[in-house]
């Protein structure tokens, strides 16, 4: 009773995204819990060391570390910068944002994507005196489709991809369609949801989005990505190959170390390590026996029926920790590597629905806030369309096509 009072208490604040009355936020109840598992001798101490994934972790932190560098020498809003530019049309400028946040998210953490996209496709559309908002909701939405594509997409994915052992190129060979069918789905909506929008006229930039890049660091940061990317697809470990990638751009006589510590995302990490071990103290209860019994009756082997009950969940207490939930459930299944696939795909792509359902989601309205307002009921309107036939779309391949 006392391992499922922590776990319940911990996914309340995790569902409510702060404690009622107090400063702590989800890292922190996630730390909490698992500390109070700890001294409640709920699990031991050794043991919740053991709990800890901690190829996730490494993982996590590689691809913060590479990410960083590819944003310090400017490389992602110098792409976004060339696309924008290039786009002399609502509609090319439409596409190339979905585009250009899809395929970037699915290889540098989504999270990322939207913190280096926000602010440049803000600048543009309101020196063009464009209606913002379906290239800011263009932004979050497809950064969340394309993340669906690779294990390096967003940390669901990662946790996924280490707790699985699914290769980088199966999973790649499995949901990239996946992510593909999201970002049209998103553009099509977007297209109709905004018609007077994208039926204007051609337009021209006049020297707008320039970004000023530090060569020498890009250059380095690039090849080293593009190293990392190719042993992923070659078979390699992807926690020690995304480290080693992050540890060889730490050896610099151009960037301070304390730079790219500020990129990294410490409280994620901090999420991840509590959620494993407050998962691992409630799973020495009954309440794993209980949770496989309840998914027997609900026949969770079905894509369809697991696709759901994780994009619930998924928007209840975000992805993360909906993923640590079903682990139990999708290790048993007849078709384990079908469940992980499933788990990944509904869980990313119910983000899409409200903008609490993804950090991506979140980064886009707080960057935009200072000069343009998402409201809620705004980003629902198109997030129920789209998150409806992304997840259609999903269950469909992986059920007949894959």
């Amino acid at each position: 009773m006392t391992a499922l009072a922590i776990f319940l208490g911990t996914y309340f604040v995790l569902a409510l995204g702060r404690a009622p009355w107090l400063r702590v936020d989800r890292a922190g109840a996630a730390v909490i819990g698992a500390s109070l598992m700890v001294a409640t001798g709920s699990i031991g101490f050794d043991e919740a060391l053991r709990a800890v994934d901690w190829p996730t972790i490494v993982l996590l932190l590689g691809m913060m570390i590479v990410a960083a560098n590819l944003r310090l020498a400017g490389f992602f809003r110098w792409t976004a910068a060339w696309v924008v530019r290039h786009a002399h049309h609502p509609r090319t400028l439409l596409l190339g944002i979905i585009g250009v946040s899809g395929v970037l998210s699915a290889i540098f953490v989504n999270d990322t994507i939207c913190i280096v996209m926000t602010p440049l496709v803000v600048e543009v559309v309101l020196a063009l005196r464009r209606n913002p908002l379906p290239y800011l909701l263009a932004v979050a939405m497809a950064a969340n489709a394309g993340s669906v594509a690779t294990i390096t997409g967003n940390p669901q994915n990662m946790m996924i991809g280490a707790l699985s052992g699914i290769s980088y190129a199966r999973f790649a060979g499995a949901l990239a369609p996946v992510a593909a069918i999201s970002m049209a789905v998103i553009y099509l909506v977007l297209r109709w949801m905004f018609r007077r929008e994208f039926d204007g006229a051609r337009f021209d930039l006049h020297g707008h989005a320039r970004v000023r890049v530090n060569k020498p660091l890009l250059y380095k940061s690039l090849a080293v990505s593009a190293a990392m990317v190719w042993f992923f697809f070659a078979g390699w470990p992807v926690a020690q190959t995304a480290i080693v990638a992050g540890a060889v751009l730490l050896v610099t006589r151009r960037v301070k170390p304390e730079k790219v510590y500020r990129e990294v995302d410490w409280p994620l990490l901090a999420l991840f390590a509590g959620l494993f071990i407050v998962v691992a103290g409630v799973e020495k209860t009954s309440l794993e026996q209980d949770f496989l019994a309840l998914a027997r009756g609900f026949r969770l082997d079905q894509v369809w029926v697991l696709s759901g009950f994780s994009a619930a969940l998924s928007n209840l207490v975000s992805n993360v920790p909906a993923v640590l939930v079903f682990r139990p459930v999708v290790q048993r299944l007849a078709d384990p590597e079908l469940g992980w696939l499933t788990l990944a795909m509904s869980s990313t792509l119910a983000g899409n629905l409200t903008i609490l359902g993804s950090v991506a989601n979140i980064v886009v309205v707080e960057r935009a806030r200072p000069q343009v307002k998402i409201r809620f009921v705004d980003y629902l309107r198109a997030g129920i369309p789209v998150t409806l036939l992304t997840l259609a779309g999903g269950i469909a391949w992986l059920t007949f096509a894959r």
